[in-house]
């Protein structure tokens, strides 16, 4: 039977209820940080699939609410509950978790870094909760028609995603390996939209029969997308376009055969030669062409 620490329960209840006010939907989670509530059909031999529709609670996220009444109900339910979650996805905030893993031995912030400068984003000022293993989340919103999957290091290795059926421990829980809590100067800002460049990462693309096919163009050469992209460039942003395009080509296949033109591009928006090949060689060692 699970030990019960009331003094924990009632933090993780009162945090949760704080949380509730903020729009974000909760569960009580147990110091394993799973759902605290075991599902009400596990000792079915063959439990049909239940969202709740059967109106008792032990469906993890999707008893998730921002109902005060039913949040005591279902702490009420688990008094062995010592922390909460917060289901991401649900209105209002369609809350995306970008999980910075430490246990994996790899630099999930560098990764993240790196990320960010191949696809011209930058991570906005949002809330940052700390794990008790050194960790980071993130907390993000998306627009409600983006449905963001869960990935346990699909983006790059040590970063896990928390979308739709997923959720983030909340700040304030108490586990097996200590205490969550949010770094200091995020908790009060709110969740912030995620850039439109990560969002395309998180995203599965469509599936092929629901895109809208343009004809095939053999007049456009290949690459030359990546070369207005450098064209385009403004003070300031031109060794880093220079950068992303030498990425997206060597990607691809075309970085020796484009590097000539993309090379000129970079010295017509101000760039010299030096920095030009300079960035090209450091996109070609960075994609493993080097």
């Amino acid at each position: 039977m699970a030990t019960i620490d009331r003094h924990a329960t009632a933090l993780a209840l009162a945090h949760a209820l704080s949380a509730a006010e903020r729009g974000l939907a909760v569960i009580p989670l147990s110091r394993t940080k799973l759902p605290a509530l075991r599902s009400p059909h596990h000792d079915q031999p063959e439990p049909a699939p239940c969202h709740g529709e059967c109106g008792r609670p032990g469906h993890g996220v999707y008893d998730a609410s921002t109902d005060p009444r039913r949040i005591r109900e279902l702490f009420a339910t688990a008094p062995w509950a010592t922390g909460y979650g917060i289901a991401c996805g649900l209105p209002p905030h369609h809350l995306i978790g970008i999980d910075l893993d430490t246990k994996s031995g790899t630099d999930a912030p560098a990764s993240l870094r790196e990320l960010a400068l191949r696809h011209l984003f930058t991570i906005p000022a949002t809330v940052v909760v700390a794990t008790p293993s050194g960790g980071r989340h993130i907390w993000l919103t998306g627009p409600p028609d983006a449905v963001v999957p869960n990935s346990a290091g699909r983006l790059a290795p040590g970063i896990d995603i928390r979308g739709a059926g997923g959720y983030l421990v909340g700040p304030g829980s108490r586990t097996e390996h200590g205490v969550y809590s949010t770094v200091a100067g995020t908790a009060h800002l709110p969740p912030a939209s995620c850039p439109p460049a990560l969002l395309r990462l998180l995203t599965p693309p469509l599936p092929l029969r629901t895109r809208r096919l343009s004809p095939p163009q053999a007049s456009v050469p290949r690459g030359h997308g990546l070369v207005q992209f450098v064209l385009a460039a403004h003070e300031g942003q031109r060794n880093t376009r220079l950068f992303w395009a030498a990425c997206r080509a060597y990607e691809n296949g075309i970085g020796e055969s484009l590097a000539g033109e993309l090379v000129d591009a970079a010295l017509q928006v101000g760039l010299t030669e030096r920095e030009a090949r300079s960035t090209l060689a450091s996109a070609e060692r960075l994609t493993g062409h080097g």
